[in-house]
């Protein structure tokens, strides 16, 4: 809501209330650019009006004039503060200072100057009109979105990150805990989502799961799309968060920080026993403290013409952690973390904008790793050291690197603006271990059942699992070109947008290998027989991959915003994707053309003085097949499998002696090591990735600092990628239409569209002579009758929020979202396990593997309630907080299936053969977290009070309830009555919430 306030001469009353009557006047809009901000508005008089807009902090200005309905706009604004003025004749007639021009939003300002007549205007020349007093609710957006300036960023109490921040948005949650520091946006999975900054993409290049972060202090604002978004933004089934970072201005400023996390103020985190009393993980001294130093430089380098800003964060942290009993490690680790930007603008002209900005995201784990004795709770040998650089160990989800970005802004004419923009990034990722004793240490993993854990089979391994190779890099390159163009009532943009990604990548079981030891009785059929008397064997397992990938990504969109009347605006928009997927011998093996997405939206200002608006959206949103997916599904690649006996165990390595295999090499998923044809790799002419989405929602502003509002949203998952890795269907397939597939060679797995018939390359003979195979649903049904079901996977939520503006020194929101996540699929990963593979989970490999399958995803929430705000209670004093409840996740049984033809062990929503429904036993506990924060800045370090204290407290009542769980409620054997073996590790928490912790700053902001 606007407040008018008036200077100089009182007006006369009814001049007066026709002017307070048109400070909510209505205007046309203008699309904006994902880094910048819009002004638009209505002059009641518009002869002979201007209207100029300034930079508060750089000076830089433009000046519009008014159309003969009395509506002007401003595009493509740089964020930040501007002083908006309403001229006639040269003079000024009225004018606004502090209007914040928010990013991809837009503000009315709207003005009453000289309203009836030239007499009544020169009784209104000298209005003033200052302060934020402008309307609370943007009526020219369609989107869903949460926008958070730099002040709220620091005034309430977060963890210095973007995810963080992102979780503040309504119908957004954390991720899987092992997949990292990632959210899900309204039931999606949590790589389906996409990352800017300045503009440019920033996204995970080789799994889309996680960003290239930036210095926090760096952050102007950042954008947290929850759907809506228009037909500028693509590839993304989940949110959009997008940031405009800081830009000098016309007055030197400097600042330093230092941000402390002691490890002795942490709480002790829960320690983790089985379900039958066991101590499977200690967790008691597994705390870390760390130390941030922060620092930023902002100024011209020539006044209103060319600015600098750079900031930069180091952080230290130190851990002493204890793995599980099965590995049994103590790890001391050191972290280094430096991040950097730096940023010229340059405002050639107050028509042509120039910017460049460079990041960097870069990090350094060095880890000395010991091995430790349960029994008597002790640190024993030392193993060696595990270094890794810019790689998120498991999670990947960190990827680091180096981004450079360079844009244009060109104001051409008053109806005509373009935006250029070029941005490239380039990242290593390295993990180097060193061992201390034998120079090969495989991974070792001891699966016999009654062994006690001091008896357990070790090795000298530092990982115990999946390496990543050698020489993994990634690296980015795009442009976008986008015109808008203004004639009449419409708002017309158009735009290219290409990106390439590229990754080198590869994984290796540590020492090259894996052991397994188990039963005998575990040995699959396979034609082996195990030798009399034989009580336990010993499995080999090798798997080496390595590629390098691309993903090509264009795009044309072309939008209008139709201001229909003074109330009612659409916003109509069609985005066409193209995406390229090539594996490592450069070959093509999807190209998926015409992807279109319709963007529909529609808003209605009820009053015509922007305080109650309704709107509705509706938007299909595409994605890419992840680079990921051509490492393994379609390069080369190598898995095979064998069963040996032995006589004893290296104690050092723990592999086995006295050796001797029995039966032959199996070549697991058809991985021997051959490269693909790429036309058998995906399924002929196979449709992208895609989503349908519904949103109605209003808001509604209650006086002048408060405002509510309410939104549905429905979200349909239309078709969906992934692998299946069945041979059923080729067979059937072969029998049904007479042809011979004795010699042929069928890929383990082929991408597919889920739960569709699909048409597949078959090389019937071996030797390249490929026959259409046209599987149709029924194709899909295994001989025991269990089909594929149709994909599914949906959302729908009701999200209610109340707002206080910041005003009267204190700000405050509330948001209740109600909604399900529901369905047979949770999209490009499996939450379920864990598993990090998207499109290729292993999710759709056969249809017995997707039998009862459907129910609340496990990024389903029904009930969330967060509350976050501030209040400046003295003028040295400001007190935070930051109030999160939500719903447990889903919890499940997976079990061994009779029919088990891909040979996947428990892994089935079964549990005693007997269905297991997705989601049928229950939920993890609700969890609810409270954090405060405090500032003081002391009056006596001088009257701009630049020094700050801050002090924040996370889950102040240190609640550690469990986030995740080990779902697999089975082994992969069966006991003596044939029926499976029960899991012990079944229903082991896996994550439970962050121990209660403290951090302590101290801030300096000073002028040069």
């Amino acid at each position: 809501m606007q407040m008018c306030h008036s200077g100089g001469r009182a007006p006369r009353r009814s001049t007066l209330c026709l002017a307070l009557a048109l400070c909510f006047a209505s205007g046309s809009v203008m699309a904006q650019s994902n880094a910048s901000g819009v002004v638009f508005g209505r002059v009641a008089q518009p002869e002979g009006a201007t209207v100029r807009l300034e930079n508060l902090d750089t000076g830089f200005a433009r000046d519009t004039g008014v159309d003969a309905e009395g509506r002007y706009r401003v595009p493509s604004l740089p964020i930040g503060r501007y002083k908006v003025t309403l001229q006639r004749g040269g003079q000024v007639v009225e004018s606004r200072d502090n209007v914040q021009v928010n990013i991809g939003g837009g503000i009315d300002v709207s003005f009453a100057g000289a309203a009836a007549g030239s007499a009544q205007a020169q009784t209104l020349e000298g209005v003033q009109v200052t302060g934020n007093a402008l309307p609370a609710i943007d009526v020219s957006s369609v989107d869903s979105r949460t926008v958070l300036t730099s002040q709220q960023l620091q005034k309430i109490p977060l963890a210095r990150d973007v995810t963080a921040a992102a979780l503040l948005a309504p119908g957004v949650v954390s991720g899987d805990s092992r997949y990292g520091n990632v959210a899900s946006f309204g039931g999606s999975s949590a790589s389906e989502n996409q990352y800017y900054i300045n503009g440019y993409s920033v996204t995970n290049a080789l799994t889309g799961l996680g960003f290239t972060s930036l210095p926090f202090d760096a952050i102007d604002q950042q954008q947290i799309y929850t759907g809506g978004y228009g037909a500028e933004y693509g590839r993304s089934t989940g949110g959009v968060i997008n940031i405009v970072t800081k830009r000098g201005g016309n007055e030197w400023k400097a600042g330093v920080g230092l941000y402390v996390t002691p490890k002795g103020l942490r709480q002790k985190p829960k320690n983790i026993y089985r379900t039958n009393g066991e101590l499977y993980q200690f967790r008691e001294e597994n705390r870390s403290g760390d130390t941030q130093y922060t620092g930023y430089l902002s100024g011209p380098l020539i006044k209103d013409k060319l600015f600098l800003f750079a900031a930069s964060d180091f952080t230290r942290s130190n851990l002493n952690s204890t793995s599980n009993s099965v590995t049994a490690q103590r790890t001391h680790q050191a972290s280094k973390a430096t991040k950097w930007l730096a940023k010229i603008d340059w405002n050639i002209t107050d028509n042509h904008l120039l910017e460049v900005t460079g990041l960097g995201d870069k990090s350094n784990i060095e880890r000395s790793v010991y091995a430790y004795d349960y029994a008597t709770g002790t640190r024993a040998q030392y193993l060696g050291t595990d270094n890794l650089k810019n790689f998120d160990a498991g999670a990947g989800s960190a990827p680091g690197g180096d981004v450079y970005i360079g844009k244009y802004t060109g104001y051409l004419t008053d109806e005509l603006t373009v935006n250029a923009l070029y941005g490239r990034s380039n990242t290593r990722h390295q993990r180097n271990l060193d061992y201390a004793g034998s120079p090969n240490c495989p991974w070792i993993l001891d699966n016999r059942q009654g062994i006690p854990v001091g008896e357990k089979i070790v090795g000298c391994g530092l990982v115990n699992g999946t390496v990543l190779g050698q020489g993994a890099k990634d690296k980015t390159k795009g442009w976008r070109l986008d015109v808008e163009y203004h004639v009449g009532d419409h708002d017309l943009r158009a735009g290219v947008d290409n990106q390439t990604l590229e990754s080198y990548s590869g994984n290796v079981y540590e020492g090259g290998y894996r052991w397994i030891y188990a039963a005998a009785g575990a040995i699959p059929s396979r034609g082996i027989v195990v030798p009399p008397g034989v009580q336990y064997f010993a499995q080999k397992r090798l798997f080496q991959t390595g590629a390098n990938v691309k993903v090509e990504q264009e795009a044309q969109f072309i939008e209008d915003k139709w201001q229909i009347t003074d109330r009612w605006m659409a916003s109509i928009g069609l985005r066409n994707e193209q995406f390229k997927n090539i594996n490592g011998d450069g070959q093509t093996y999807v190209a998926q053309r015409h992807q279109l997405a319709p963007r529909l939206g529609v808003t209605w200002d009820v009053f015509g003085d922007s305080t109650f608006k309704l709107y509705a959206n509706a938007g299909r949103y595409h994605l890419a097949i992840p680079s990921n997916v051509a490492i393994r599904g379609a390069s080369a690649s190598t898995y095979y499998s064998e069963y040996y006996t032995f006589t004893g165990v290296d104690p050092n390595t723990g592999e086995p002696l006295g050796a001797q295999q029995i039966g032959t090499r199996a070549y697991l998923n058809g991985e021997d090591g051959t490269p693909l044809n790429p036309r058998t790799i995906a399924a002929v002419g196979i449709d992208a990735y895609y989503q349908d989405e519904y949103i109605l929602g209003f808001d509604k502003a209650l006086g002048a600092d408060w405002s509510f509002g309410a939104k549905a949203t429905y979200r349909k998952l239309k078709s969906s990628i992934d692998d299946f890795c069945d041979s059923r269907p080729f067979e059937k397939y072969a029998a049904r239409n007479g042809i011979d597939i004795t010699n042929a060679s069928i890929p383990g797995c082929y991408l597919f569209n889920p739960g569709k018939s699909n048409t597949f390359n078959v090389d019937v003979d071996g030797n390249g002579t490929l026959v259409p195979f046209r599987l149709t649903k029924e194709d899909f049904t295994s001989p025991e009758g269990v089909a594929f079901p149709d994909l599914k996977r949906k959302y729908y939520s009701l999200e209610l929020y109340l707002e206080h503006q910041l005003a009267n020194q204190w700000y405050g929101r509330v948001d209740y979202t109600f909604s399900r996540s529901y369905g047979n699929s949770e999209g490009q990963l499996k939450s379920d396990i864990g598993q990090l593979d998207p499109s290729v989970t292993q999710d759709w490999d056969a249809p017995e593997i997707m039998q009862y399958s459907n129910g609340p995803l496990p990024n389903d929430r029904t009930h969330q309630l967060k509350a976050y705000g501030y209040w400046q209670a003295t003028p040295e004093w400001l007190i935070g907080g930051n109030l999160a409840v939500a719903t447990g996740r889903p919890k499940n049984c997976l079990g061994q299936d009779p029919v088990d033809a891909i040979q996947y062990g428990a892994s089935y929503f079964e549990c005693g053969f007997r269905p297991a429904p997705r989601g049928s036993r229950g939920r993890l506990p609700w969890t609810w977290s409270l954090d405060l924060n405090a500032e003081y800045r002391p009056m006596w370090a001088g009257a701009e009070q630049p020094l700050a204290f801050t002090a924040a407290v996370f889950n102040v009542a240190g609640k550690q309830r469990v986030v995740g769980q080990v779902d697999t409620g089975e082994l992969d054997t069966v006991d003596a009555n044939g029926q499976p073996a029960a899991n012990p590790d079944y229903r082991r928490p896996i994550a439970f919430q962050a121990p209660r912790y403290f951090r302590f700053g101290v801030r300096y902001d000073f002028s040069l």
